[in-house]
């Protein structure tokens, strides 16, 4: 059942990943557009309450866990946004994939799974691919984008890690409602982001962009954590690492990201690889 529910997150994430793009073009302020998304992915996420088994944790150690991963999350999405309006969304899907290292990292130290050569070889291919992306030569600064990316990258793993360890502790729709609605109320408030402003961003926004975008984060958000729940961290991460060459192939079609494609294909090709060097 995980490698169902890897195979739906793959799908969900390059349409999440493609619109939320489109959405970015009419976008006036990062910070509205992110807890707008945001609210309406939380909203979409309670409609598979019923699916999943109503239970809360009695434990106030994990609320605490919860509080502590929504800041990170809050500090993931916000930065993203920002990312994801100065990057293409295959490049952006690109960097995306080192939140993997860190997830295998943290499956190997944490979770005290099995060290298996060819997975850190897999995980090296990861950065590899990465690096090959933003590498030019003579031209070997890195730009804002690039930074704040990894930044995001490592705030999303550590959000993530936590929620493998205790999502299994609530209705699972009903946890992911509150990992994308408590990070936006934390963003609105540092940002003081008013509801006529969030408002506003959907009336004169791209809505149907905006919807797509909203319902896939929910519900990818859902059958990823599932996918985690039910497989082994260090497999499940690295086969996600495959939406890489679909936002590839989508965003050269239809957002006709040409820049690179060679170096973007290449690196999809790599990060391949180390699927089924991780897999294996």
């Amino acid at each position: 059942m995980w490698f169902l529910f890897v195979v739906l997150y793959i799908i969900l994430a390059v349409a999440f990943t493609q619109f939320y793009k489109i959405v970015l073009k009419t976008s006036k302020s990062d910070g509205t557009i992110t807890v707008l998304l945001q609210f309406i992915a939380g909203l979409s996420a309670l409609i598979f309450v019923p699916f999943f088994k109503l239970t809360f944790p009695t434990d106030w150690k994990v609320y605490l866990l919860l509080g502590i991963a929504c800041i990170f999350y809050a500090i993931s999405d916000r930065i993203n946004t920002t990312v994801r309006s100065g990057l293409e969304a295959s490049t952006f899907s690109i960097i995306k994939q080192l939140s993997t290292v860190f997830m295998i990292l943290s499956g190997l130290l944490f979770f005290k799974e099995q060290f298996v050569l060819k997975k850190i070889i897999g995980a090296g291919l990861i950065i590899f691919s990465n690096i090959l992306i933003f590498y030019k030569r003579g031209k070997q600064k890195l730009d804002k984008y690039v930074f704040l990316g990894i930044l995001s990258n490592i705030a999303f793993s550590i959000a993530l890690f936590l929620d493998v360890n205790i999502s299994d502790n609530f209705n699972l729709p009903f946890y992911v409602a509150l990992t994308v609605i408590v990070p936006a109320l934390f963003i609105a408030i540092a940002e003081r982001i008013k509801p006529s402003k969030i408002k506003q961003a959907f009336i004169n926004g791209n809505k149907k962009a905006i919807m797509i975008t909203s319902l896939c984060w929910g519900t990818m958000i859902i059958v990823q954590l599932r996918a985690y729940q039910l497989g082994d961290v260090t497999t499940v991460a690295p086969l996600c690492a495959l939406t890489v060459i679909g936002n590839v192939i989508v965003g050269y079609i239809f957002l006709k990201e040409r820049d690179n494609l060679l170096k973007k294909l290449l690196a999809a090709v790599l990060l391949l690889v180390s699927v089924f060097l991780i897999k294996g």
